[in-house]
């Protein structure tokens, strides 16, 4: 895995980043005071949220006069989307095999003791 990799996996990670996003994403840009009206943070909060996202390259920033807007980089959300995508099927993939090793040893030894419920108290 990559630094990018890692910033962005610990960019998505905290729930309240993953808002800052949606936000971003239903009004196409804003600024971090209008983020805070719209959040549970503080716009000192939403900053700090804003730098992660923006060092993830999941933003952009476009300073317009005294102001700076921010924007989703549809490009990267892509790329983080088909990163967690290809993480879930290598999940899927380890879960299945550990099922079916359970199973197999299951058909093979029906009746040991790994697979009788323990007795009463």
């Amino acid at each position: 895995m990559t630094d990018a990799d890692d910033r962005l996996w610990a960019a998505v990670t905290e729930p309240g980043r993953r808002g800052l996003l949606d936000v971003l994403l239903a009004r196409g840009e804003a600024t971090p005071t209008a983020l805070a009206a719209e959040l549970p943070f503080t716009r000192q909060a939403v900053s700090k949220h804003l730098a992660v996202l923006l060092g993830a390259g999941l933003i952009t920033r476009q300073r317009e006069g005294r102001e700076v807007r921010y924007a989703v980089e549809p490009d990267r959300l892509h790329d983080a989307t088909q990163a967690m995508i290809t993480a879930a099927n290598r999940w899927d993939a380890r879960l299945n095999a550990i099922k079916g090793l359970a199973e197999s040893l299951h058909r093979a030894d029906p009746g040991s003791e790994h697979h009788r419920a323990p007795p009463p108290r």
